[in-house]
């Protein structure tokens, strides 16, 4: 007879969450090394006593925010390649819509999650109940339905013995290379509470394995032939490169072959920034020489790579007389894209399955071709150098000056975090990585507010190493709410805040669309009624400041250097604010290098947009269908 264990569902849960395990090439660790939480009625007397109750096998974290709990899970998860992740509960009510963002974020970019809202009554002792939506033609509805488009998995737990088929779905998702994402266990707030007798194998330590399937031999060897038809081949390395910890598989390919390799913003720091065949950020924010590779590639080697709009410059990048393009990637769903052949498989196998098949044909690119994008890379790091060069150290710096003086003091062991504004574009062209988890952007969702809570999810994850918030004022005033759990925790992160008055980087788009940079300044309305008054009297500073975070003032590039070496020896959680000025033609960065999609109005009398319409209407026409 099976040996049972009476638990509540909310004991059972947590207690389950304790003895599941990832172990890829060897190593076993923790799936669910810790719980974040906000309590309310919803999940206080649930969950909230479960992890008292269990406290000496699952820690907490108190959160101030349930979405910035959900952006410090999803640092955590990337840090740990995936293979480790936090759950975030949550009340019933706001506290679970709350999740939704920050679910969205963790599904587009395949990183591991695990939500446990609180939900109303199962029994309905009381219809509705305290922050319960009524909805007339369902009552199996509630908020915590907002979240299932945007889970991986999702399920409502209606009934103790419910649990257990659920909890092993869920983690079977969390641990997928190919489905992770969100998962969603909604727990109405009485069946938490609920009493079962357990079987006592769900409580036993169970090991999930990360699998690495390789590459189809029909499919490998057809990418052979393609790799050796081709003169110019360029790989693109997307985010999988980092998922599968390929770094090293595709550094011996590229030596190998010689093919250079572009980067998406997940995949920057796939090569240190001077590995001879890296050439930089591809797409509406890479470099000139990754882009122009690009626009003459006879074959676009994507591993591990969405091709995003960004990445593809809206359709028009890829622009050679009869590219094609060879996907490696662990989903057949982006194997497939842009009509590629595809080699599904996970990066790492797959790059070095591909190593070995071309090594037996000593296949290596035309040496005309590496001399070309050899001294191409090196007149762009003189542009880079020209961004962040301060002539003037006693003066307000711009912002890719602000990067330079960061840049020349980091190594190996920083890691910089990033999601939104004008810092994305700025890092993607200028940006020197360093090694392999450096570079840190979030730019699927692209979530204001991600940076700090996100810092703070690095952090646990390794906290040997420095790791920067670099945020702008509006991504700052959107969510700085989680510096009072890195100050209450002791959580040594660094922000980098960037005074820049306004969303600088949706400013400079409105002006290019013919929008007239309206609604983008934090200033004071004028007398015509527009945002073009005086800056707004804000001090960031002392509002980071006043949440417990020590703070260093930097008007000038000098000051920016001496406070950035002191934060970055820093032991405490520390600050470092600096008000840019507007970049010039000479420190600022350079402008895109590729088109991006975003449609201008189609009739106007305001000539901004009429000529913005014109501009939007000559790119269009270049843009290619891949069939």
């Amino acid at each position: 007879m099976t040996s049972t264990t009476r638990l509540t569902v909310a004991q059972a849960l947590v207690r389950f969450l304790s003895a599941q395990y990832t172990e890829r090439d060897g190593v076993r660790q923790r799936q669910i090394s810790a719980t974040w939480g906000v309590f309310g009625h919803g999940n206080v007397a649930g969950i909230g006593q479960a992890l008292v109750e269990y406290g000496a096998v699952m820690p907490y974290h108190q959160g101030r925010n349930e979405q910035a709990m959900v952006h410090a899970a999803v640092g955590y998860a990337r840090q740990s390649n995936r293979l480790s992740t936090h759950a975030v509960t949550t009340s019933i009510g706001p506290g679970a819509t709350n999740l939704v963002t920050g679910a969205a974020l963790a599904t587009v970019n395949h990183l591991p999650v695990l939500l446990l809202p609180g939900d109303i009554f199962a029994t309905r002792p009381a219809d509705p109940v305290l922050q319960q939506l009524e909805v007339p033609y369902a009552g199996d509805v509630s908020v915590n339905d907002c979240l299932r488009p945007v889970s991986r998995y999702f399920d409502r737990i209606t009934r103790p013995e419910a649990l257990i088929p659920s909890a092993l779905q869920a983690m079977r998702v969390l641990t997928d290379p190919v489905e992770t994402g969100a998962v969603t266990l909604a727990l109405p707030q009485d069946v938490q509470a609920e009493a079962y007798d357990w079987p006592d194998d769900l409580f036993a330590e169970r090991t999930w394995v990360v699998r690495r399937p390789g590459a189809d031999p029909t499919e490998l060897a057809e990418a052979v032939r393609a790799i050796r038809a081709a003169r110019r081949p360029l790989v693109i390395a997307g985010g999988g490169v980092h998922h599968s910890r390929a770094e090293e598989a595709l550094a011996e390919f590229a030596e190998a072959t010689r093919i250079p390799v572009a980067s998406t913003q997940a995949g920057k720091s796939s090569l240190r920034f001077d590995h001879p065949q890296d050439v930089g950020g591809v797409g509406h924010t890479g470099t000139a020489t990754a882009d122009e590779l690009a626009r003459t590639a006879d074959l676009v080697i994507g591993v591990g790579t969405r091709y995003t709009d960004f990445t593809t410059a809206s359709g028009t990048l890829f622009a050679g007389d009869g590219v094609r393009f060879l996907n490696l990637n662990i989903a057949p769903y982006d194997g497939h894209k842009l009509a590629g052949a595809p080699l599904i498989a996970d990066a790492r196998s797959g790059l070095m399955e591909l190593t070995a098949a071309l090594d037996m044909h000593a296949y290596q690119v035309p040496a005309s071709y590496v001399t070309e994008y050899t001294e191409d890379k090196e007149r762009w790091e003189q542009r880079v150098d020209a961004c962040y060069e301060a002539d003037e150290p006693d003066v307000r710096p711009t912002q890719p000056q602000v990067l330079g003086v960061l840049d020349a003091l980091v190594d190996e062991s920083d890691v910089i975090i990033n999601a939104a504004g004008s810092l994305p574009g700025d890092l993607h062209k200028l940006w020197r990585t360093r090694s392999r988890d450096q570079y840190h952007l979030e730019y699927g969702y692209s979530c204001m507010g991600y940076e700090i809570p996100a810092a703070i999810g690095v952090k646990l994850a390794a906290p040997e190493r420095h790791v920067w918030a670099l945020v702008g004022d509006g991504t700052y005033l959107m969510m700085p709410t989680e510096i009072v759990t890195a100050v209450q925790e002791g959580i040594a992160i660094k922000v980098l805040l960037v005074q820049n008055h306004g969303y600088a980087s949706i400013g400079g788009l409105s002006e290019e669309t013919g929008a007239e940079r309206f609604g983008t300044a934090y200033r004071h309305r004028a007398e015509d009624g527009t945002f073009t008054g005086a800056p707004l009297p804000v001090d960031l500073a002392a509002n980071a400041a006043s949440l417990g975070m020590r703070v260093l003032r930097a008007k000038t590039v000098s000051d920016l250097r001496e406070a950035l070496a002191e934060a970055r020896t820093a032991d405490t959680p520390t600050c470092v604010y600096v008000e840019t000025q507007t970049a010039d033609t000479v420190s600022g960065a350079p402008p895109a290098q590729a088109w991006w999609d975003v449609p201008v109005a189609e009739t106007a009398t305001r000539a901004s947009t009429v000529k913005a319409r014109e501009l939007y209407e000559r790119h269009v026409s270049t843009r290619r269908r891949h069939l």
